[in-house]
């Protein structure tokens, strides 16, 4: 399994999220084993310039955090890109590391049809403008190579075209949107047919009173005998001694029942988060 984050530029510098992802990069229990971060970097936030919305001269520079390597490449040039992305996936098979792809390009048109770049960035959408689209480009260079001809060109491009018009006109004819198509794999005889859930009835999961007492009591107790606990922890656990005699649960104490007759059946319970080793909570 690889890993694959697709961020644009200004979200890649601008959203604290990323840096935070970076820190879990190398944790034991969170690690993906390397993540590969692909930048689509069209120089420009909805309207906004780079130098009006980071200090930094790359977008990718958060990514030192971890001393991720970062490949600065030219999405005019496509060969470079797909070089550029297997030497990524090498380098993350190999040292099980994160690594950045920033993809050097722009946008042709506006953020939405609301918008119109040539009103906040005139300049840039002059230079814009006259580049030549990168599919020409390519195309062109390919077949002055002789590696294509004009006309396997042409047939590629009506082919594509001639998918998206199909799907087009397919899309006019249904009717009904099955919610079953959109998930990954869907959960045999979870939907009936027109997509919609059926009705969730709910195996009866009570526990007899019994069980309950035994984990409340393991719940306040200590495993070591003449083992020195806290004076705070033992109230604790001597209110919640005194809970489970008078019948009675708070949140702490439902959620550990919870867990416990979970765990009585034999399945694995996993806690994680910030607070759980040190069992504040």
């Amino acid at each position: 399994v690889m890993s694959i984050l697709l961020h644009g530029d200004a979200a890649f510098a601008g959203q604290g999220v990323v840096y935070e992802t970076f820190h879990l990069s190398d944790l034991p229990s969170y690690t993906t084993n390397g993540t590969i971060h692909v930048v689509v970097n069209n120089q420009i936030g909805f309207t906004t310039d780079p130098r009006m919305a980071r200090s930094s001269p790359y977008p990718t520079d958060v990514a030192r955090v971890v001393n991720a390597p970062i490949f600065h490449v030219n999405a005019d040039d496509p060969e470079a890109v797909m070089y550029v992305c297997s030497v990524a996936a090498e380098w993350r098979n190999t040292f099980n590391k994160d690594v950045v792809v920033d993809l050097v390009c722009y946008r042709r048109r506006g953020h939405n049809e609301m918008d119109e770049p040539m009103f906040t960035q005139p300049l840039m959408y002059k230079q814009i403008h006259k580049q030549v689209p990168v599919l020409k480009k390519y195309a062109d260079k390919l077949i002055a190579d002789g590696t294509v001809t004009l006309q396997e060109f042409e047939e590629e491009i009506a082919k594509y075209d001639r998918i998206c018009e199909e799907a087009y006109t397919r899309s006019k004819d249904n009717k009904i949107l099955h919610i079953k198509h959109w998930l990954d794999s869907p959960w045999p005889g979870f939907f009936n047919v027109d997509g919609e859930p059926k009705s969730m009835s709910c195996p009866p999961t009570g526990i007899s009173e019994e069980l309950l007492t035994h984990i409340g009591n393991v719940a306040s107790s200590v495993p070591v005998e003449d083992f020195k606990i806290h004076s705070g922890l033992s109230r604790i656990l001597k209110a919640r001694s005194e809970m489970t005699k008078n019948r009675q649960v708070d949140w702490a104490l439902a959620e550990y029942m919870a867990f416990g007759s979970v765990l009585k059946e034999g399945i694995h319970v996993r806690l994680s988060g910030q607070d759980v080793e040190r069992g504040t909570f």
